[in-house]
């Protein structure tokens, strides 16, 4: 028997966590356990406060001891408790037990679900201000299956008692959301900062599942959340589902390209491959250890006003299909980027740009706003013996290739250029193909909305293909002579 919920999102006002704790508690279809472990109870001390719990809780705990949830849950194979894995498995568990432990026939209407995490608050030198997997497996029918929302969270507080209070009242917002904002994913997103400030909380990654959630594109979601102000970069994997920056960056080497990728060209995959050799060539970089990112700024989505999902989309799709990691990022200075990449790693960094993003590195304008300006930009970009990889450019005039050794920067910038130019921190990529280098994004990009052909040629291989059969960046069927 369906069971449906309707939640206030059409309301002026925010609901407050008592309010929302005290609907799904006095919601009597809805019913399941809490399992909180590293920051207290707190989620569920919310519940409790609200009155009528004993119609929503059917259990609450907390293995705080580690032998004590091993013994629950079984020990990862790397040791850690903070965790997806363990989130998933924690999750999978108390939904077992509460099939196990509950007839069915019993409490037909009943909506059962799982609410976890597991969390590492600030430490006592507050040096590491911790962080946290959370998540809900849930019913919105008895007769269907499960849906799951699992989201990685970064605190911002600097008091272990703030994060504990922050961490409960996001637990409430996630499970009111579940149930009441399901049918709308987007807002249900920017419900999770319901009463809470964002400068006490970062969501840097969150992934939805199940029958409910059949039609949600988890790497849209992870663009609402660096929209939403939510965090400053996200990324998703070849398969769609969306990764945690730091666990995928953790102690790697990082070769990064930054680009509109619309679409992506041969130009774009032979920066790429050749970057990539030179890197793995660089002393210390092992091929194992290293992550390539695909980087797309927000400011990139934004060019033409707001930003086009579809088009977004598109661009992923394509990327993903050639066994891309990408990045969205609202780093539009190449410093901050390489800033965020030294969180999670000390080891080699490398950037690969052609000319036009080079010459907008020696820029003063888009330094105005640092205190230090230029200086303390380059001081941070440059800090750790970072390479940048540079790309030529044809010069269709004059046929000239544009490369480090004869690129015009302003005159103020000219010894700031030649000293990391011969200090080897840009490093020109000479085994450029010269067949491509007439191509732009832009062009081809003219060419599938009009229908010109031609454009098929510009593209590596298989990607054509793909734009024509999902009509991809507004591709015409109806096709003209070739310009």
């Amino acid at each position: 028997m369906a069971v449906t919920l309707k939640g206030d999102q059409k309301l002026n006002t925010v609901p407050t966590t008592k309010t929302k704790a005290l609907k799904i508690n006095l919601n009597a279809h809805i019913y399941g356990t809490f399992a909180e472990i590293g920051a207290g109870q707190e989620t569920v001390r919310n519940f409790f406060r609200a009155g009528g719990a004993s119609g929503t809780i059917a259990k609450a705990m907390s293995a705080y001891d580690k032998d004590f949830s091993d013994a629950i849950y079984g020990i990862e194979d790397d040791g850690r408790y903070v965790t997806e894995e363990r989130l998933k498995k924690m999750l999978r568990h108390e939904m077992e037990l509460i099939e196990e432990r509950l007839n069915r026939q019993k409490h037909p209407e009943k909506l059962f679900f799982s609410y976890a995490n597991t969390v590492a608050t600030i430490n006592f030198s507050k040096k590491f201000k911790g962080h946290g997997w959370v998540g809900i497996k849930f019913q919105l029918d008895p007769l269907e299956d499960y849906n799951e929302i699992i989201l990685h969270l970064r605190f911002k507080e600097t008091d272990a008692r703030a994060q504990q209070e922050t961490l409960g009242i996001l637990g409430v917002n996630l499970i009111y959301g579940a149930y009441y904002l399901n049918d709308n994913p987007k807002e249900l997103l920017k419900s999770f900062y319901d009463n809470i400030d964002k400068d006490k909380l970062e969501i840097d990654m969150i992934n939805f599942s199940g029958p409910r959630f059949m039609y949600v594109d988890n790497r849209l979601m992870s663009l609402q959340l660096v929209k939403n102000g939510m965090t400053n970069a996200v990324m998703f994997g070849p398969d769609g589902n969306n990764l945690l920056p730091a666990q995928v960056l953790y102690k790697k080497n990082i070769l990064a390209l930054r680009g509109s990728f619309r679409p992506v060209t041969k130009v774009n995959m032979n920066m790429y491959q050749e970057a990539k050799n030179l890197f793995f060539s660089e002393n210390k970089v092992d091929p194992k250890s290293t992550q390539v990112i695909f980087e797309i700024t927000l400011s990139n989505l934004r060019a033409e006003g707001e930003i086009n999902e579809r088009d977004f989309l598109d661009r992923a799709e394509l990327l993903c299909s050639l066994g891309q990691n990408v990045m969205i990022t609202n780093y539009q200075e190449y410093y901050r980027l390489v800033e965020y990449f030294s969180e999670f790693t000390k080891e080699r960094m490398a950037l690969a740009m052609g000319v036009y993003n080079l010459i907008q590195i020696f820029d003063e304008k888009y330094y105005r706003h640092v205190s230090g300006g230029i200086l303390e930009a380059f001081g941070k970009l440059f800090y750790k013996d970072l390479k940048v990889y540079m790309y030529p450019y044809k010069d269709n005039e004059t046929g000239k290739f544009i490369t480090s050794k004869n690129l015009k920067v302003h005159p103020r910038m000219k010894e700031l250029y030649k000293f990391f130019k011969n200090n080897g921190r840009l490093v020109d990529i000479e085994t450029y193909d010269p067949n491509v280098l007439h191509i732009f994004s832009r062009n081809v990009l003219k060419m599938i909305k009009e229908g010109t052909t031609g454009w098929q040629e510009m593209l590596p291989t298989g990607i054509a293909d793909m734009i024509e059969r999902k009509r991809l960046f507004g591709y015409a069927r109806k096709k003209t002579t070739k310009k």
